[in-house]
This record gives structure tokens, sequence and C-alpha cells, in this order.
């Protein structure tokens, strides 16, 4: 059955990747004397009749000699933001500034020029890999990577989208006490709670950069790329504390761009730093600046494939089905989820 320190969760508020919303208090007036009288400057009604009439007529007149001079020079024609197509062309893109959480994948790789040159899905994945171990100074801290077919990454998908939530324990060491017999105590484990979500997907990749300017088309159905997907992974005791609020040990992310081309869905990592050790000198431990252990990450995306790649094997090997099983029944019959079956997995796949 459910145990009580996981009994929460069945009312449990969504993650969110940033916080940066702000909410503006608008004050409704309570009576109508909060808002000015049109007539205290001693204006009568005929009066603003006829400065409506005028204000009616300027806004005629001014839209006519815009309307005019469209016609007749287009090219010069102000935008309503004060740019021409003129300077427009002289200006150079500015920096994104969509609300989503997601870094794009051609931030991360140069994809016009990964493109413009054949690659393999076997050279990409070694690209991949080398490019975040290179990060942390050459020590690659703070990032795990993989890459998946897109094949295997639908299937996993396609679960996520039934079951988005789950939870994972992760083995903690601690000092073994031994009883009078000689028995030793049971393994200690943290769990971490994990919340699929999923984004719009990204536009098809060219080995042209895209013109800033022009407005990106929309891709037929049957063309359109998967959706981009992350997974956050936060301690279950922080988020029973901080609901929505709790801050993601890990998050990775699924990016879709090569899919189509390449049959390549790769996967980014990023453990997130302390932020007691920001200003941690480079002589200082490095595995102090992140709330997370290497060996941890590795073991938090080894369960997510554990529990979210069902069917069968690509040699036909039919899968061990109490993973499966396990994440049913949290979703649909959590009084009969069995958290120790769930530690013995554990132990197993460590």
């Amino acid at each position: 059955m459910l145990p009580a320190f996981l009994g929460f969760i069945r009312d449990r508020p969504r993650l969110h990747m940033t916080s940066n919303m702000q909410t503006n208090s608008i004050k409704k007036p309570n009576s109508i004397h909060a808002f000015p009288r049109r007539n205290r400057k001693g204006v009568d009604l005929d009066e603003l009749k006829v400065q409506a009439r005028q204000e009616a007529h300027r806004r005629q007149k001014e839209e006519a000699e815009t309307a005019f001079v469209r016609k007749f020079h287009p090219k010069t024609t102000p935008a309503a933001d004060g740019v021409t197509p003129s300077t427009a062309e002289k200006t150079p893109p500015g920096p994104r500034k969509d609300s989503s959480p997601i870094k794009p994948f051609s931030s991360i790789l140069n994809v016009a020029k990964l493109l413009a040159t054949p690659h393999t899905s076997s050279q990409i994945s070694a690209l991949w890999t080398a490019y975040h171990a290179s990060r942390s100074g050459g020590t690659g801290r703070g990032y795990i990577c993989a890459s998946l077919p897109l094949e295997a990454y639908n299937r996993m998908t396609n679960v996520a989208k039934r079951y988005p939530s789950f939870v994972l324990p992760v083995p903690r060491q601690h000092k073994p006490e031994t009883s009078p017999l000689g028995d030793m105590s049971e393994p200690a484990h943290e769990f971490f709670y994990l919340q699929w979500d999923f984004y719009s997907a990204p536009s098809q990749p060219s080995a042209t950069d895209p013109d800033p300017f022009q407005p990106v088309p929309s891709a037929p159905s049957c063309t359109a790329l998967p959706p981009v997907s992350t997974v956050l992974f936060t301690p279950l005791q922080e988020y029973k504390h901080r609901g929505s609020f709790a801050t993601p040990y890990l998050v990775l992310t699924f990016h879709t761009d090569l899919s189509h081309s390449h049959d390549l869905v790769l996967l980014r990592g990023e453990i997130t730093p302390s932020a007691a050790v920001t200003d941690a000198k480079p002589g200082r431990d490095i595995v102090e600046r992140y709330l997370l252990s290497q060996v941890d990450a590795q073991l938090l995306a080894m369960g997510l494939q554990e529990y979210y790649l069902w069917d069968k094997e690509k040699g036909g090997e039919e899968r061990d089905s109490t993973a499966e099983e396990l994440l049913r029944r949290f979703h649909e019959r959590p009084d009969d989820f069995d958290w120790q079956e769930l530690l013995k997995r554990s132990v197993m796949t460590a």
C-alpha cells in the first residue's frame, strides 16, 4: 500500500521550471465618485459632441494620408514600431524573448553547420557526448547526456502522457549499524519525485541559417517533429514542503530537432548548481557545487528508462513487467502501491 509519506502525492501540485510570473494587483473603485467627472472644467454635452466629431475627422484624415503614402511609397512607410524595412535589414536580431524554459537546440550545437555536411547518427551522438564532456572546465560535471532512437522516445512519451509522474528511490550511504545478532541494517534511500512536461515541437532544421525577419512556415502534420519534453526530478521531502515551488535537482530535456533527419533524439541533463557555493573558487571541491552527484543523476536517468520504456527490447526479449505494473498501480490503484517492491528494484538496478 502507499506509505504515509507518499500519501500527499494524490493531490499533487505541478512543478514549474520558471517562477518569474508576476501578478499585477489592480484595485477597482468602490463607487462612481472614484472616477473624475467630465464636466468639472465647465464643458457641456454639446461641446463634447463637437470635440468628438473633430477628433473623428482628424483620424480619418490621418488614415487617408497613410494609405496614400503606402500606395505610392511602400518602401518608406514606417511600421507600427517606427522601423522601416530599410532600417530593419540593418538591425541585428535580438536575443530570444519568449517565455519558454527550454534552451533551443541551436544554442547548443550549430545546426546549420552540422547539416551542411553529411553526418551519421553515430557521429552526431559522439559530438553530443564530446560537447558535454568538455563542460565545466573539461570535467563534464553538472551535465549528463545520451541519445536514443526516435522509436524508443515515442514509446517513452506515450507512457509518460498517461502516467506523467512517479517516485524513484536513490540509495544513500550511511554508517553500518550492527545488531547484537550481527545483522546489518537495511540500506537507506532518498525518494525523488519526477514529473514529465511537454512543449511545442521545434521547427524543421535547415543547413542554412533562418531569416529572422521572415515568418516561420507551419510544417504539415505528417512532417511535424515530435514535441520537446522535459523531466524534472525533485527530492520528495522538498516537494512535500514546497509543492510547485520546489527546486528541481535535475532537469532532463529531450531535443527532437534531428529526429526525422537522423532518427535521433538527444537527451541533455542539467544538474542544478548549489546556491550556497555559486561563488566557489576553482580550488574548491567541485562536487559541492551541485545539488546532486553525477552518479545519482545517472541513476535517476536509468530509473526513468526502467519505468517508462515499455514493450519488447530490440532483440525480441520480453521486459520484466514489474516496473510497468508499479507505474500503473501508482496512478490507478495508489492504495495497492507496493513501495517495498520499488526499493527491491532499485537495489537490483543500482
